[in-house]
């Protein structure tokens, strides 16, 4: 616990505000990941064989790519993460082709066939999209201070 200004400020190790997590357990990505993966399940359980690929396409990129990138302005990706988010792309498309990994279809063959880019790339341009959107502010703005902020050594 915490004191400030008399007031007590309970100490969390798990912080959710505005979809954006921070966590000593879980990253963000992990927990946009798991999101991304059940609502590319519901689109493939409640939007069966009945819906056109065209629809489900439509679908996934207005709910599930939309939900994934949502706070993906401050990640910072490692390899491993990348992979991860290119399998579960990966996993959505390959189902709704009917292509099993024993085809040994390319991902990029894929991607063609949906007309869709990698969704790691999609994200860096977002950040990058972000970035300019940001730097071309005023410099009164918070988010431009914030970008810009330098910490003052603290004496002690």
């Amino acid at each position: 616990m915490g004191n400030r200004n008399d007031n007590i400020i309970e100490q969390v190790t798990d912080f959710k505000c505005l979809g954006y997590r921070t966590s000593e357990y879980k990253s963000d990505l992990e927990d946009k990941l798991q999101t991304y993966n059940k609502t590319n399940g519901a689109i493939r359980r409640h939007f069966g064989k009945q819906t056109n690929k065209e629809a489900k396409l439509r679908i996934y990129n207005i709910t599930t790519k939309a939900a994934l990138k949502f706070g993906s302005e401050a990640w910072v990706l490692k390899k491993r993460e990348e992979q991860h988010l290119e399998a579960a792309q990966m996993k959505f498309f390959r189902h709704l082709l009917g292509i099993t990994k024993l085809d040994k279809e390319k991902n990029h063959c894929i991607r063609e066939k949906t007309g869709a880019q990698n969704i790691v790339k999609e994200i860096k341009q977002y950040q990058e999209k972000c970035l300019q959107h940001v730097q071309r502010m005023d410099t009164n703005r918070i988010p431009k201070q914030a970008l810009h902020y330098k910490p003052k050594d603290e004496e002690t």
